[in-house]
């Protein structure tokens, strides 16, 4: 879908992967009335109204009013990328000898690839050699470090459950006092999930006798191994996850609560992204590469035009690849917040795609709902917190970090307090107003990503 250059090649490969498990569809529509059967059973209107009481949102309206504004100010943005991934089609038709027909839903990943490379020169292998896999855990595991106050000390010789996995000690930095544990599976092997991931084995809590129960939390990752003639090399979305998930470990670490059930799993489902994609953004200050980044046989730094085109590139297509997440959270809330029991999750599918991403989709009766794990995962009514934590944690990022600078010890301790420390004990919301002063906007998030709001 990224590279293949011919047309049909890509809408034979998406009608082919939206044509999967039709099994799921009846599964699917039985749910969805079976959701909203168990809702009006509890005295909600809808299963949306039920589930997402207890998540910051409140409320349907809050989401809805939330999605759509989003989608509103994206506009300007995507129009902008479409005419230029337009212009790219048109000159691939011309040159063909072919007549255009329009931009298709397998035409987005490939022509923004295309112009990400043609506009910035960015090319994977090239970025691979200047993060190497020691270094970049290294830096990053010191970029924890300063932001949190805390020290950390590798474990010789650990008790765990493969060679491959490392062990480390979490102590305060300013004294002696234990925070807890965390290890790192970063490698692939046979049989272990494939996924990037952070797993809470023990939850922190105060024992009877006032004592403390210290968390302890797992990294598991596949990240490129090793070889005795070459070091594992990580690509910069690779470097972008370590931090992503060393926030999850260190969300989970730092939370200090009476009750183990307000630790990492208690956070409200709408927020507990909102820490991990935090620390995204110290992946694209060029101070924090050029700590990060150097050439895994020389030991020279990341050239200073390397950085900035990785900077530059950082939004190229965000305000198309926003209004897919925005497609997918409405698409979510419309079977989960109808009265309609009976509604058509692939009709409702492919319209509201088509209008919301701007992509054309196929004459030929597929039903991506088919594969959209979540709808049945544990995000039912709830795929909308991927990007509201993410607005919020630009939010966070811009106004405290950002402002103060990202070597301030008071913001990262403040960010521990209110943020990190209360786990689930208490509603997000408040935990946000505390730390910035005021309630959360979407205003640093769409200047994050080059969208002009006024």
């Amino acid at each position: 879908m990224q590279l293949a250059r011919r047309e049909d090649t890509r809408r034979r490969l998406l009608v082919v992967a939206e044509s999967r498990c039709p099994e799921n569809i009846p599964l699917l529509q039985e749910a969805v009335k079976l959701r909203l059967e168990a809702a009006r059973l509890l005295g909600y209107q809808t299963h949306a109204e039920f589930v997402l009481e207890d998540n910051m949102a409140k409320d349907p309206a809050s989401v809805l009013r939330f999605e759509n504004d989003l989608h509103e100010r994206l506009g300007t943005l995507a129009d902008k990328e479409l005419g230029e991934l337009e212009a790219l089609k048109r000159a691939d038709k011309e040159a063909a000898g072919e007549r255009y027909e329009g931009l298709f839903h397998w035409d987005f990943r490939y022509y923004a690839n295309l112009a990400k490379e043609r506009k910035h020169s960015i090319r994977e292998d090239e970025v691979r050699q200047y993060f190497p896999m020691a270094e970049v855990v290294r830096g990053v595991l010191d970029i924890y470090q300063e932001t949190l106050g805390l020290r950390f000390v590798r474990v010789d010789g650990p008790p765990v459950w493969h060679p491959d996995v490392e062990m480390y000690e979490v102590w305060e930095a300013d004294g002696d006092e234990f925070v807890g544990h965390f290890y790192l599976d970063l490698y692939p092997r046979a049989g272990k999930y494939n996924h990037a991931c952070v797993n809470p084995l023990r939850s922190g809590f105060q024992r009877p006798d006032g004592s403390r129960e210290y968390p302890a939390a797992a990294m598991l990752a596949n990240f490129p191994k090793p070889t005795p003639s070459a070091p594992a090399l990580l690509a910069h979305d690779d470097v972008l996850t370590l931090l992503h998930e060393f926030g999850h470990v260190f969300h989970h670490l730092c939370t200090k609560t009476r009750w183990a059930h307000f630790a990492l799993d208690g956070v409200q489902m709408d927020f507990v992204e909102a820490p991990s994609q935090l620390l995204e953004n110290w992946g694209w200050e060029p101070a924090v590469l050029r700590r990060l980044a150097v050439h895994h046989k020389t030991g020279e730094p990341i050239p200073e035009d390397l950085v900035e085109r990785l900077v530059a590139a950082k939004n190229e297509g965000s305000g198309l690849s926003n209004l897919r997440q925005i497609f997918f959270g409405l698409y979510d809330m419309a079977i989960h917040n109808t009265r309609d029991g009976d509604v058509d999750v692939c009709a409702l599918y492919r319209t509201l795609r088509e209008q919301i991403t701007r992509f054309a989709g196929t004459s030929e009766s597929t039903c991506g709902a088919a594969t959209f794990g979540h709808l049945l995962g544990g995000y039912d009514a709830q795929y909308y917190v991927y990007l509201w934590a993410k607005v919020f944690s630009a939010d966070m990022y811009e106004s405290r970090f950002k402002r103060d600078g990202l070597a301030d010890p008071q913001t990262g301790l403040d960010y521990r307090r209110e943020i990190l420390q209360p786990g689930g004990a208490r509603d997000a919301m408040d935990s946000m107003v505390r730390f910035l002063g005021r309630k959360p906007n979407n205003r640093a998030f769409l200047h994050s990503i080059g969208c002009e709001t006024e």
